[in-house]
């Protein structure tokens, strides 16, 4: 399933051109930081798996006030990397390859 262009930004990866999109409105779980930020990621030319990135902070526009750390270019191109060494694929059609970076994240209660 392809990302929605509206909102995703573009990442050149070692030579290779991404596009990223994080949620711009928090999901329920997430807005009351039960669950941390994720961000989704895929080819831009070619799309086929898609990356689901697992962060360990909380969504910035969270409804707690607890002061997130923006998900930077850095973060996003570092978790690429960290994918594409596990073995995600993404000019290869099927299920999205989840990366799961939240150890360390604390829930709010």
């Amino acid at each position: 399933m392809a990302l929605v262009k509206k909102g995703s930004r573009a990442i050149v990866v070692d030579g290779v051109m991404y596009r990223w999109r994080l949620r711009g409105r928090p999901t329920y779980s997430q807005g009351l930081c039960w669950s941390p930020c994720t961000f989704a990621v895929e080819h831009a030319e070619d799309p086929g798996s898609t990356l689901a990135v697992t962060t360990n902070q909380p969504h910035p526009s969270n409804w707690i006030g607890q002061a997130p750390k923006a998900v930077l270019p850095s973060d996003v191109a570092r978790a690429i990397r960290l994918a594409l060494e596990r073995g995600w694929t993404p000019m290869n059609s099927g299920s999205p390859f989840a990366l799961d970076l939240s150890q360390g994240f604390t829930t709010w209660t």
